[in-house]
């Protein structure tokens, strides 16, 4: 096999694994805006929200409740691309999404992180603890309104009024 050879089926090969890749991805985009996704992750959460305190040490308590929650939402998660992607490898994809981190969509990949990352899935529970408890953050105190048009404070006369 000359160079051109090689160079077209590497290109082709790269094509078709990143075809894929999106394929994938984009599934997933979907998964994670479906109501019934949306449904199952908050009823979790608000089954187990108030175990979460924001400290630096960890309870014990949260290890079997990370373990739950990578259960149900990645067997969840897993059945949806297997109905979508027939013979779908979760494992694969993990590792090829090492590989291309850099191309998913922050949320997608915040979600997917909370199910390998301890501290991801902990920030994910105290975050939904303060805002359920109404902590959440308020940026309305960096809000300014400003008119993008002049008004005189000096009311019209009648002679203004004219046609």
């Amino acid at each position: 096999m000359d160079a051109l050879e090689e160079e077209s089926f590497a290109l082709s090969f790269s094509s078709a694994s990143d075809a894929e890749f999106d394929a994938v991805v984009g599934y997933l985009e979907d998964i994670n805006m479906d109501d019934e996704f949306q449904l199952l992750q908050r009823n979790f959460m608000d089954k187990y929200y108030q175990e979460f305190e924001d400290t630096e040490e960890n309870k014990l308590t949260y290890t079997p409740i990370f373990n739950e929650y990578i259960s149900l939402v990645e067997k969840y998660i897993e059945e949806q691309l297997l109905e979508r992607i027939p013979g779908f490898n979760m494992a694969a994809f993990t590792t090829t999404l090492q590989h291309h981190k850099d191309e998913v969509a922050g949320d997608i990949f915040d979600r997917l992180l909370t199910f390998t990352d301890f501290l991801a899935f902990k920030e994910m529970f105290l975050d939904y603890r303060a805002e359920k408890e109404g902590r959440g953050l308020d940026l309305s105190s960096g809000l300014v309104v400003t008119s993008l048009c002049k008004s005189s404070s000096v009311p019209a006369s009648q002679n203004d009024l004219r046609p």
